[in-house]
């Protein structure tokens, strides 16, 4: 049962360390559960709205103006003509594909002033939740006792195939069932997908990403960190891919914009689709986590972004073009910094390890307890331990190994290979060339050698030392000491002029004779002694395809095997938690689908001597300003607004509010989503969270995490007063 590699953590239950109920302002609760568990928690914070006006399948409701967008972040309806509010960062590769040095949007932003203008997106989409479901009896009925943890597997994954089939046949909708509480609940997800989606608007990335990465994952921050979409549908408002004649989408429901006055101590709720939190793992993961993983990540990334850096500064066009790779990568890096610092911060091994004593004492106070549970933590323990080698592999693999352009490349190219070896038919083997050929153009299009030379110095050398059965003994013997120089060697011209020649493909074919059924044609020696580049094109393939051999036959097979243990120990720990904290109210971990948390505005003191409240203003932003520093560059519009206090309507107290905090519970994969009030109207857009509270996707600290949001009516001023774009205000529907 081979699992995602980041989803390995997904299979343990909600636990808190001490025993008692979850934190009120802790937990991404299910929507479809907030009457029963939350509704009158929060009516009791301030809300004004029911758990049926949030979550219903009977009307609309606040859930039908969310949608996931693009797969990875959140976003929001915001009027009747399908426009969204989302995050500049999760906009930005979609900014960055319409840009060329001459119109270089990322730098001076886009607005359409009238809908001719709104910029198609292939591939993008956006999908709505329409409804869920519990289907756990019907998913666990074939899964009987004595099963092996495959077998388990397997029933649970034909079962849930059969049903995602059943529940949207004759449809357009789209069914995916996925496990809570590590795989002791299961839910079916009823999806609805659009995609046509076009780019409306974006500020400069001087704003949209003001404060860079000195300001990321920082708080005071005065990032304008916010972009617009359209939705289109076909005539009867259902999805479709573009068409010029399609029409803006008809939402059930979409959010009114609130200019209210926000302060301090006010109710708030984060609703979006947040990816992944490890809440409730065990002491020896954590552990893992702190001193091994989380470390491992930061070193190999460290090393990539000075290199990308270094390329960057040296010329625009590849400044413009590693634009969102670059952001993508340096995002994570600084996040897992922080998530190292803020859990040796909060003790939390030791706060684990607190919890599971008393897990212990509780199994031995119980002799039928303790028979059956009472092998559970040192079976995890010595998992964990065995697990560990085969963790750092695929961490390797995955961040050194795979996120090199060549490899990606050379894989591809090496494809066409295994089909010859297959002795596939010529046609069946022409069409193939004919896809890798257009991928082939494109990649080369961008594709930076000295750039990826530099990053596989440190990346392979990596994997060489973790994995050195990659060399042969000749190749041992010749580079064992000198990486650069073999490494060099893998990127010599005539190996890239003879991996992007349509004429290597073609002699490729050749030279393998007839491909037809039963194979035939010159063995792979004659290949290569050939003069048709081959020799340049099997050193790559050789490396490339050991590597991953020895990841596939090695490493991955043991990663999996102690991971399809980790889950059937996890499962079981789930089951004695709930038994042992029969007075906390669990919550399942973030797995990507549709979420509730709600806090409220607050500051945090995260140092002896420190306090931070929790509103930012323009004149913050003003003070920050460095024109010696790409991070800190206020555009001349904006400055020359600010000097006049140009504010508009926009204005509160003599100045522009631009970014608040609050105690929501959140994570990537919530980022653009809405930020609402005690009415469910809009007030903001998360976009981060604090560098201190990143821990809290490990253990929550309601002292430290806090979300951050770019304020509506930031949002609304850059619209009207700097982009000129009132038309779009005017679409939406204002509450003062």
């Amino acid at each position: 049962m081979a699992k995602d590699f980041s989803l390995r953590f997904l299979l343990l239950c909600a636990f808190c360390v001490k025993l008692t109920v979850a934190v009120a302002d802790e937990g991404m609760w299910v929507p479809m559960f907030l009457a029963k568990y939350n509704e009158a928690d929060m009516q009791s914070k301030g809300l004004k709205l029911s758990a049926d006006d949030i979550y219903s399948v009977n009307h609309a409701s606040l859930k039908d103006a969310v949608v996931q967008f693009g797969g990875g972040c959140s976003a929001e309806l915001i009027s009747g003509e399908g426009l969204i509010f989302t995050n500049y960062h999760c906009g930005r590769s979609r900014v960055q594909s319409h840009s060329t040095l001459e119109q270089n949007y990322i730098e001076k932003g886009y607005w359409a002033m009238n809908r001719s203008e709104e910029l198609s997106n292939p591939g993008l989409t956006v999908t709505f939740l329409v409804r869920m479901e519990d289907v756990t009896s019907e998913i666990l009925k074939n899964v009987l006792p004595g099963m092996t943890e495959v077998e388990r597997y397997t029933a649970i994954d034909k079962t849930s195939k059969q049903m995602e089939k059943k529940m949207v046949e004759d449809t357009h909708y789209e069914a995916k069932v996925k496990e809570f509480f590590g795989g002791n609940e299961y839910y079916i997800f009823i999806t609805e997908t659009y995609k046509d989606v076009r780019l409306v608007g974006a500020p400069p990335v001087s704003i949209g990403e003001f404060g860079g990465d000195t300001d990321n994952w920082m708080w005071p921050r005065h990032t304008g960190d916010f972009s617009l979409f359209r939705i289109y549908a076909d005539s009867l408002n259902n999805p479709a891919e573009y068409s010029p004649n399609n029409k803006p989408y008809k939402p059930k429901k979409y959010f009114e914009v609130s200019m209210k006055e926000l302060k301090e101590g006010d109710f708030t709720m984060v609703f979006g689709f947040p990816g992944r939190t490890q809440e409730y793992l065990t002491s020896y993961a954590v552990k893992q986590l702190v001193e091994e993983e989380d470390p491992l990540k930061i070193s190999i990334r460290e090393k990539r972004l000075a290199v990308m850096e270094k390329a960057m500064d040296a010329d625009p066009q590849t400044k413009l073009n590693l634009h969102s790779k670059y952001a993508g990568i340096k995002n994570y890096y600084k996040k897992f910094i922080g998530e190292s610092i803020g859990l040796k911060k909060v003790d939390a091994v030791q706060r684990k390890q607190e919890l599971e004593k008393q897990f212990t004492e509780w199994l031995n106070a119980n002799e039928s307890r303790k028979t059956k549970y009472t092998n559970l933590l040192p079976e995890l323990e010595k998992t964990y331990a065995e697990f560990a080698p085969y963790n750092k592999g695929v961490v390797l693999y995955n961040e050194a190994f795979t996120t090199l352009d060549f490899v990606t490349y050379v894989n591809s190219f090496a494809k066409l290979s295994d089909l010859l070896k297959k002795g596939v038919k010529r046609e069946v083997l022409s069409v193939e060339v004919e896809k890798h050929t257009k991928y082939m153009r494109s990649f080369f299009k961008n594709y930076n050698q000295s750039l990826d030379l530099e990053s596989a110095k440190h990346q392979i050398k990596a994997i060489i030392n973790y994995m050195p059965e990659i060399l042969t003994e000749k190749q041992k013997k010749k580079y064992r000491k000198d990486n650069e120089k073999y490494i060099t060697t893998l990127f010599s011209g005539d190996l890239l002029d003879s991996l992007k020649s349509v004429a290597t493909l073609n002699a490729l074919i050749e030279s393998e004779g007839p491909a037809q059924e039963g194979g035939g044609g010159k063995n792979k020696s004659d290949i290569v002694k050939s003069e048709n580049g081959f020799g340049a094109y099997d050193l790559a393939f050789q490396f490339v395809s050991t590597v991953t051999q020895n990841f596939k036959e090695y490493v991955y097979p043991n990663y999996v095997k102690l991971d399809i243990k980790l889950d059937s120990l996890n499962r079981i720990y789930t089951q004695a938690l709930r038994e042992f904290q029969t007075d906390k109210l669990f919550y399942p971990d973030a797995n990507s689908t549709l979420r509730l948390s709600y806090g409220k505005i607050e500051g945090y003191a995260p140092n002896d001597s420190v306090v931070y409240t929790p509103f930012t203003t323009i004149d913050g932003l003003i003070a920050k300003e460095n024109p010696n520093d790409k991070e800190f560059i206020v555009p001349a519009k904006l400055k020359e607004l600010y000097e006049k206090k140009d504010y508009g309507q926009y204005a509160v107290n003599g100045t522009v509010p631009v970014c608040f905090i609050a105690s929501n519970h959140s994570t990537g994969g919530n980022s653009g989503a809405p930020v609402l009030n005690t009415q469910g109207q809009l007030i903001g857009t998360n976009f981060d969270r604090n560098w201190e509270g990143t821990a809290a996707d490990v253990m929550y600290d309601p002292a430290m995490a806090r979300n951050i949001s770019v304020d509506i009516r930031y949002t609304l001023f850059i619209i009207d007063k700097f982009a000129g774009a009132k038309y779009l205000i005017d679409e939406m529907t204002i509450v003062r």
